[in-house]
């Protein structure tokens, strides 16, 4: 399942960087997340409880850090399992300065099994929609906050 979109910061882009970084941030910025950790430099362990749909359940999994250029792109690498399966998948980001902020463009794909292959892509689709602007909500916030 692939998935993309962009998402507008009123702010510099060095902030949004290092807000999109801050473990505090993202914590409170990924929908239902119960724990984030630092396991190793740029690899995260990640405990989530997703209350949408047919993607309910708890998950844990592992977020890495597998390419980085401050303050104009990352790509991550995840995987995670819960009760209603497992996911897999890679995601890029690219960040550039616009007219009074910056923008952060993203596109990634995402690979499910066991109970959440079998959904179907557009209602897993539209959880993954769902939560991406849940998750840029806040960060937009987080940013806010940070931004003087």
């Amino acid at each position: 399942m692939d998935v993309s979109g962009e998402h507008r910061f009123k702010a510099p882009i060095d902030i949004v960087w290092q807000t999109l970084f801050d473990a505090s941030a993202l914590r409170a910025s990924i929908p239902g997340c119960e724990e984030l950790r630092e396991e190793a430099p740029g690899v995260h362990v990640i405990t989530a409880r997703i209350g949408v749909s047919a993607v309910k359940g708890q998950y844990s999994g592992e977020v890495r850090v597998i390419e980085a250029s401050r303050p104009l792109l990352y790509r991550l690498a995840m995987s995670g399992s819960g009760t209603p399966g497992e996911i897999q998948g890679e995601a890029r980001f690219d960040l550039s300065e616009a007219a009074g902020g910056t923008v952060v463009a993203y596109r990634g794909d995402l690979k499910a099994q066991g109970a959440l292959a079998r959904v179907g892509s557009q209602v897993l689709s539209g959880a993954a929609k769902l939560m991406i602007g849940q998750f840029f909500k806040e960060m937009e916030r987080q940013v806010r906050d940070r931004t003087p």
